[in-house]
């Protein structure tokens, strides 16, 4: 789980490389080199809205692991002798605290709090407390579980009014020349003005803020967090297989069709135009998607690092994830600092040796070389950050 937390992790640190500037000057290369560098560049950033790349399994391997550990820490707790009533208490004080520690990195450079809920850690903590609630459960009620949330989810985008025909897509943030607008049924979740939306702009405005809240740019929402949820526990069915299942080709099969029916419901939502496959405000065609693509993730994993003993490539990816808290938090606060700190001591190097055009790629990889430097020292010396 360390390994695979550690990927999504490096995906999200990645962001420093600016991949995009490197493929803007993509001309200076061979067209096999520059089909390389678009592809790169697709799957280093988030779709526009429908569809999926790379980049944008960040957020849901990271909740899908929630569920995963859960799986693991709630029996180890219940061993140790915890009342559920501890666990229960330790469980809403985690969730109070990813939601204060995710607000608190979205207001670093702002005048006041930033509240917004629509991050990795708030849409985690948001559905944190629900999560432990399945904890110890039979895997047909997290099941059930999964199905009532998405179904639920789904039914309330499906209720709520299209809006008219001269509703201003502008005043939303939505520009004329968006291309990404549905029609006929699917216009239920296009952006700015579905139920997620409405409800943010009664709930984003009932805390203090520079101006009245009309929209999220990226169209993300609040209630992301309930549809995320059955991500998170779609992690804790997987937890429970590795953690119960002591053959490993009938986990194996567990994973293979779970992924199977999840990959297959989610195009078939899709493609019927019953429910778009939508990461930014996280349709349940969404999460079905890439949760299915978290067990396959995850399977492969497991062939390669438990089943055929290949583990020394891991150590990387492993660092990361051991500390993804610390790794997170580093990318909000001292990503610019570091990178400061390596043009002011050795930008000379960097620009004697590097043209221009590269430059900022190069940057990114030396800001984390030093972060992953750092995690390294805290995992060599046993110095593990939990919440």
């Amino acid at each position: 789980m360390d390994v695979l937390r550690g990927m999504v992790m490096f995906l999200m640190l990645a962001e420093v490389l600016h991949w995009e500037q490197l493929s803007a000057v993509s001309g200076r290369f061979s067209e096999p080199v520059q089909r390389v560098l678009e592809w790169i560049v697709f799957h280093t950033s988030h779709v526009q809205w429908r569809g999926c790349s790379l980049h944008d399994m960040i957020q849901p391997v990271f909740s899908f692991l929630v569920g995963t550990s859960l799986a693991f820490s709630y029996t180890k707790r219940i061993e140790e002798g915890q009342s559920w009533r501890g666990m229960l208490m330790h469980a809403v004080a985690r969730s109070v605290t990813l939601v204060l520690l995710g607000i608190f990195l979205r207001s670093l450079g702002k005048p006041q709090t930033n509240f917004t809920f629509d991050d990795t850690l708030t849409q985690i903590g948001l559905g944190y407390g629900f999560l432990f609630l399945f904890g110890g459960s039979k895997q047909l009620t997290v099941v059930l579980g999964i199905l009532g949330i998405l179904g639920s989810y789904w039914l309330l985008f499906a209720l709520y009014p299209l809006p008219p025909a001269e509703f201003d897509y502008a005043r939303v943030g939505v520009p004329d020349t968006w291309q990404h607008h549905a029609s006929g049924f699917a216009a239920h979740w296009n952006k700015n003005s579905n139920a997620a939306w409405a409800f943010d702009t009664w709930w984003m405005n009932l805390f203090p803020r520079e101006k009245a809240y009309l929209y999220s740019g990226g169209g993300y929402c609040t209630l992301s967090f309930i549809p995320t949820l059955g991500t998170v526990l779609m992690g804790l069915l997987a937890g429970n297989w590795l953690r119960e299942d002591s053959q490993v080709g009938r986990r194996n099969w567990y994973f293979l069709a779970t992924a199977g029916i999840c990959l297959a419901g989610a195009w078939g939502l899709d493609a019927l135009g019953v429910c778009p496959l939508v990461k930014r405000i996280w349709t349940p065609s969404w999460t079905l998607w890439s949760g299915g693509i978290c067990f396959l993730w995850l399977l492969v994993l497991c062939w390669i690092l438990d089943d055929a003993r290949y583990t020394r490539w891991s150590y990387f990816f492993r660092v990361i994830g051991a500390n993804s808290i610390v790794a997170y938090v580093m990318s909000w606060t001292i990503e610019s600092w570091v990178g400061q700190a390596i043009e002011r001591h050795f930008g000379f190097a960097i620009r004697g040796l590097v043209p221009e055009a590269y430059r900022t790629f190069v940057l990114g990889w030396l800001i984390l070389l030093v972060f992953w430097l750092i995690l390294d020292w805290l995992f060599r010396r046993k110095i593990f950050v939990r919440i």
